[in-house]
């Protein structure tokens, strides 16, 4: 997959979610399950992640205008179970 999923940190850095390439989950909803709850989210091309990653605490990035926002792993999976 090609894709990266960011969401801020609790420190102001980014985090960066890489999502496993054969899990059979839209990274839509991969990212609105492991990003916590109420965290907004961009999803971006893997290619837009620096390679330096040795000054990644100062990794930034606008997220004024997010992809979603996440519900955290509690919530999605009783989404799931509520809907099977």
């Amino acid at each position: 997959m090609n894709k990266r999923i960011i969401f801020p940190s609790g420190d102001g850095g980014v985090c960066v979610l890489i999502p496993a390439g054969k899990s059979g989950i839209p990274i839509e909803e991969i990212a609105r399950k492991d990003v916590p709850a109420g965290v907004p989210y961009r999803i971006i091309e893997a290619t837009d992640v620096p390679d330096d990653r040795t000054e990644r605490g100062l990794w930034s990035a606008d997220f004024t205008n997010p992809d979603g926002h996440g519900i955290g792993p509690d919530a999605w999976f009783a989404e799931q179970e509520a809907g099977e």
